[in-house]
């Protein structure tokens, strides 16, 4: 039985579909553990207390993201994969340690200059607006949670590794590890050390979220070799290929301490900016970054054998099927904003104004979700074809237009926490927009009306479904459902949502939107308990 087990943690998945639904199951367990990591810092700390956390948290995941991430998600990846099918995997592992090694080098360097000079970066640049207290806090809380990135700096590139060879499970499970250690962070440490428990359980997290990828790389043939080495024709290539990038990863982290910056001046804003952040990309990451994730190998294999036909039924392909299920989960979020705040963080010390701010926040950045979602596949699309400058240059851009209405809407017009999420939603459309057409003329386009048809038949269904589910809200919470009881507000948006749901599925089969049947036989196949999951996509006929 373990045998079996471990078989089934390690094994292969042959398609898109079967590699996102991997991906998504494991995801949801991590978005749910981290949905129960924010309802337990809302339950010990008030949202002045969690600003300081959240805020903490900014100059690390900067500098992860932009090394970090960005090496992995522009270049490793791609380059990895060509390494193995060209020049075998042992050049391929031996690519992969030196790439580790320079860059988990640059990161500690880094590391060390902002432990050096975090007081003065938190005062003037992250959270000016906190009193001198609290920023001292954030200093001393952020210092910790530098130690845990490194940390993950290891998991990171595992994932890289085990991607590259389509193992998904064991990678997916990782950030459910991370989320378990800062749980176990509140839980059992900040009683003793306040909100410093939770930073020594991302510590915790990162160590967790590298040592259940090990076996499974190690498994694959991965070794670390010593002395290490630095120099590799690899290393040369991903870092030309990421040095764009970077500037583009840098506008996006500079645009997150914008909004960080922006809300440190209002009461609790910060909290509920990343609240409002962290109920938007659960479907996001479910149904946006997976299917995006899984399609990468896919996509950058189809580029080297030159498939470029190949490549843009993918693309499309793909593309709506994230739309088939970020579109209603849009819906979603906008009409039971309210309630989904209520039960997710609803607790003694988040109360009434806190919810409301936190809803209309969710609500507007709700507006772009789905746009946010094909721009994750639409980059990766990008970074198949080793073009990281177009991306880059849409996100510079894009991230100029963010912070300009950002910076108008609080400080010339004045309006609340809620206006850096219409900003953000502005932005992503506009966003979604230009990755499409650009990657539309580089890959010798597609055909529109392959494009244009599905898009439309999902976003009308997806208007019914939210009218369907805005009127039986109303009305069952003011006829029926007592909402005070977390029993009942539970039931009242159960209800509504399978509803509104079963409205969206029958209007989609009746317009016949060919994703639908995607998932259906995607759905048999769980049902038949097969051990590998080989959904059968449905394509396009022609692009």
């Amino acid at each position: 039985m373990v045998k079996n087990l471990f078989s089934l943690l390690y094994s292969r998945q042959t398609s898109i579909l079967s590699a996102a639904s991997i991906i998504m199951a494991t995801m949801m367990l991590s978005k749910i553990l981290g949905l129960v990591r924010d309802r337990l810092l809302a339950h010990v700390f008030s949202p002045d207390k969690i600003d300081i956390f959240w805020a903490a948290f900014r100059l690390p995941d900067f500098i992860f993201q932009i090394i970090i991430l960005g090496a992995l998600s522009v270049a490793f990846i791609p380059v990895f994969t060509e390494h193995m099918e060209n020049k075998g995997k042992d050049d391929a592992f031996e690519m992969a340690r030196a790439v580790l090694n320079v860059f988990l080098g640059i990161f500690i360097f880094i590391t060390i200059l902002i432990y050096i000079f975090a007081e003065s970066i938190i005062s003037n640049l992250v959270a000016p607006g906190f009193t001198l207290d609290k920023q001292l806090q954030v200093v001393e809380l952020t210092r910790v949670i530098l130690f845990g990135q490194v940390i993950l700096v290891l998991g990171s590139f595992f994932v890289g590794i085990s991607q590259s060879f389509q193992r998904f499970i064991i990678p997916s499970l990782s950030p459910v590890f991370y989320n378990l250690g800062i749980i176990l962070g509140i839980v059992f440490l900040a009683k003793y050390f306040g909100i410093m428990g939770a930073g020594y359980g991302v510590v915790i997290g990162a160590f967790l979220h590298a040592a259940i990828q090990l076996p499974l790389v190690w498994s694959m043939g991965f070794r670390f070799k010593f002395p290490p080495k630095f120099f590799n024709s690899g290393v040369k290539e991903i870092t030309k290929l990421m040095s764009v990038r970077t500037i583009g990863l840098a506008a996006e982290q500079i645009n997150e301490t914008v909004g960080i910056n922006l809300a440190s001046w209002i009461s609790g804003g910060v909290t509920y900016l990343t609240y409002a952040q962290h109920l938007q990309v659960v479907p996001i990451g479910l149904f946006g970054a997976t299917l995006a994730q899984a399609a990468l190998p896919v996509l950058s294999s189809e580029r080297a054998r030159g498939k470029i036909e190949e490549f843009k039924v993918t693309i499309l392909t793909t593309l709506h099927q994230i739309l088939f299920l970020t579109l209603p989960a849009s819906a979603i979020l906008i009409v039971i904003r309210i309630p989904v705040v209520r039960l997710v963080f609803g607790a003694s010390q988040f109360n009434w104004e806190a919810t409301v701010l936190t809803g209309a926040t969710l609500a507007f950045l709700s507006v772009g979700l789905a746009a946010q979602a094909i721009s994750l596949l639409l980059v990766r699309g990008f970074y198949a074809l080793k073009d990281t400058k177009t991306p880059v240059t849409v996100s510079v851009v894009v991230v100029i237009l963010n912070i300009i209405l950002s910076v108008y809407f609080i400080w010339v017009l004045k309006l609340g926490v809620w206006s850096i999420g219409l900003a953000g939603s502005v932005s992503a459309l506009f966003s979604a927009v230009l990755l499409f057409l650009t990657l539309h003329f580089k890959v010798g386009k597609f055909d529109i009306n392959l494009v244009a048809a599905p898009f439309l038949k999902m976003l009308m269904a997806t208007i019914i479904m939210g009218v369907c589910l805005y009127i039986p809200i109303k009305l069952l919470d003011q006829v029926i459902f007592d909402t005070t009881r977390t029993v009942n507000l539970l039931a009242l948006t159960g209800l509504s949502s399978v509803f509104a749901l079963s409205v969206y599925v029958i209007l989609v089969r009746f317009m016949k939107v060919r994703e639908l049947d995607t998932y259906v036989e995607l759905f048999k196949r769980i049902g038949r308990f097969q051990s590998k999951l080989k959904s059968k996509e449905i394509l396009p006929e022609s692009v």
